[in-house]
């Protein structure tokens, strides 16, 4: 990371400012299932709400548009619980638990001596484009759905930050 690189003050311990994927979806908890699987119901409950209130599809367009409200709400539901999920790596919302098992996931990879994010496959310039490309990047899921599917060694996690208390 460059010298120039600026850093947002947190309330809670950044843990990770660019988690890989599988990390962010492993690291999800209940209340992210909860929440993805309600806006995954809940969309294709609204449409046949409306359906109810004022008929527009008719038997076979409904079913049509049942199936592509139940799509959109499992992916839109997706990328809120991701998002709140790579908040709380951010430390932009509580992560006591997230901190607990990425010290004990640190803990173990060091143990077996492993890198502490994984063996990248790039060159240190590619590396650092896909970091860039990709921090923070769940901040911009409504204009394009992007994520850190790259294993680099341009992580901000709590030991290279102070937060002010």
């Amino acid at each position: 990371m460059s010298s120039s690189e600026q850093y947002i003050k947190t309330e809670y311990p950044v843990i990770d400012s660019d988690p890989h994927f599988l990390r962010v979806v492993r690291y999800m908890r209940g209340s992210d299932y909860v929440a993805w699987g309600t806006l995954t119901a809940g969309a294709p409950a609204i449409l046949l709400a409306f359906e109810r209130i004022r008929p527009a599809a008719g038997p076979k367009g409904i079913n049509v548009a049942l199936g592509l409200a139940t799509a959109m709400g499992f992916m839109g539901g997706f990328l809120y619980s991701y998002q709140k999920s790579s908040l709380r790596f951010w430390g932009w919302d509580e992560n006591a638990r997230e901190q607990a098992m990425n010290r004990t996931e640190m803990e173990d990879r060091a143990a077996k001596g492993l890198p502490a994010y994984g063996e990248p496959t790039m060159d240190d310039v590619t590396q650092a484009a896909a970091a860039r490309n990709s921090k923070y990047a769940a901040l911009k899921f409504s204009a394009f759905p992007w994520f850190n599917t790259t294993n680099h060694k341009y992580h901000l996690s709590q030991d290279t930050t102070q937060n002010d208390k």
